[in-house]
């Protein structure tokens, strides 16, 4: 297959949502501009059944160097899903999950990127591979040979190891095992390039040491940008904090998800999440109406996951809830606790008297969340908050729910 090296297209990919590219970017870009048919693959472990538009941002750079001609996979995690990789700082050992969990998480995955990637192109397809086929296989032998390769030191060397050591929090033995696991992936699937997250670096080094060790072959890391705000230093992308903006999301809520966001969070989710040309984020930036800016942004995004139709449907229902003073400007603030449902927050707030008459109204139709009524099947769901998540009840009662 003939590889475009045009210059220009490739200094843009080497230029946005990139953190960090490893040896260097003038390696690399060498590499590009010399023709040579690079394999080059994003692992995901299969820890949930959503992915978010952060996750997607990989996959709009894969699909830019698949179009360039480049050979690319689509890796997912499912054995070491089931191990757990320890990236969350303030926990310990990650819950790990069955095959069966991981198999039925996998399922909506390739349906969930299809809008950014083109993975039934016929001329160069995406590769869809599991790592289980090949982690499952390893010998205990096998295992202790990988081992070899690396001490102790090396491996709690990693940020959230001296964090939890630091802290005296437990580290388990079966969490080290983690980077090498994925640095394993490199050399089954002889990878020429490995692109990921920052939070996956040390992995991403561990898999570079294994396949210049055991193949004598060198491995460029293609490092993106984590979506934070710049104020904060939060991820954008949190279940948790109720931030996220999910690629199963619908329309309209994917819109609103994204109005949600906080206004700094601006020009990181033009850059990273949009096809928008560097020189038109700029003049939508200088725009002296944030809020038009911002709806800018939301119809962007949710056109490219639900097409230009159902994304201005959900920018005018957008407008009519909100815009049209529907909404009250002055609106109290009530804090959540974490798991409370929608029940455990109308009783709290006292907007009704008892579980009782909280679950009539939802029953009725009068209790609503971010304009949207509260089904029956929602009643007992822990409540996720967003940036701005508005509880309503009948026409005169509004609260802003904010994490406690």
């Amino acid at each position: 297959m003939k590889i475009n090296t045009d210059k220009k297209l490739i200094e843009e990919i080497l230029t946005r949502s990139v953190a960090e590219i490893l040896p260097t970017k003038n390696s690399f870009k060498k590499v590009l501009e010399s023709g040579k048919r690079l394999r080059i693959y994003i692992g995901t472990d299969a820890t949930g059944t959503s992915l978010h538009i952060g996750h997607a941002t990989n996959y709009m750079i894969l699909e830019k160097l698949r179009r360039l001609g480049h050979e690319v996979i689509f890796l997912i995690g499912d054995f070491t899903a089931r191990i757990g990789d320890p990236t969350d700082k303030n926990e310990s050992a990650r819950k790990q999950l069955t095959r069966e969990q991981v198999v039925a998480n996998v399922q909506t995955w390739i349906d969930q990127v299809k809008p950014v990637i083109d993975v039934n192109n016929k001329e160069n397809p995406v590769r869809v591979l599991y790592n289980d086929d090949w982690l499952s296989i390893l010998t205990f032998e096998d295992i202790i040979k990988l081992t070899s390769h690396f001490t102790v030191q090396q491996m709690i060397e990693r940020d959230m190891f001296q964090v939890r050591l630091k802290s005296g929090k437990p580290l388990y033995l079966h969490e080290m095992f983690y980077p090498l696991m994925q640095g394993y992936d490199s050399v089954a699937m002889d990878i020429d390039v490995e692109m990921c997250g920052m939070d996956q670096k040390f992995n991403a080094l561990v898999g570079r040491t294994l396949l210049k060790k055991l193949k004598n072959k060198e491995k460029f890391i293609f490092i993106t940008n984590l979506l934070e705000n710049p104020k904060t230093g939060e991820k954008m992308m949190s279940k948790s904090l109720g931030t996220g903006v999910f690629l199963d999301f619908d329309a309209d809520q994917m819109y609103g998800a994204l109005m949600a966001q906080p206004d700094e969070n601006m020009k990181q989710l033009f850059i990273d999440c949009t096809w928008l040309g560097l020189k038109e984020i700029d003049q939508l930036l200088k725009n002296k109406n944030p809020r038009d800016t911002k709806m800018r942004l939301a119809f962007e995004i949710t056109q490219i996951y639900h097409g230009e139709k159902l994304a201005k449907k959900a920018e005018d229902n957008f407008i009519q809830k909100f815009q049209k003073k529907e909404i009250p400007d002055q609106i109290s603030k009530f804090k959540v606790r974490k798991n409370s449902t929608i029940i455990d927050i109308l009783v709290e707030s006292k907007l009704v008297g008892s579980k009782s008459e909280a679950r009539r109204a939802i029953l009725q139709g009068s209790v609503k969340i971010n304009g949207e009524k509260v089904s029956q099947s929602e009643i007992n769901s822990p409540i996720i908050i967003s940036q701005k998540t508005i509880l309503q009840k009948g026409k005169r009662y509004f609260l802003e729910l904010i994490n406690y």
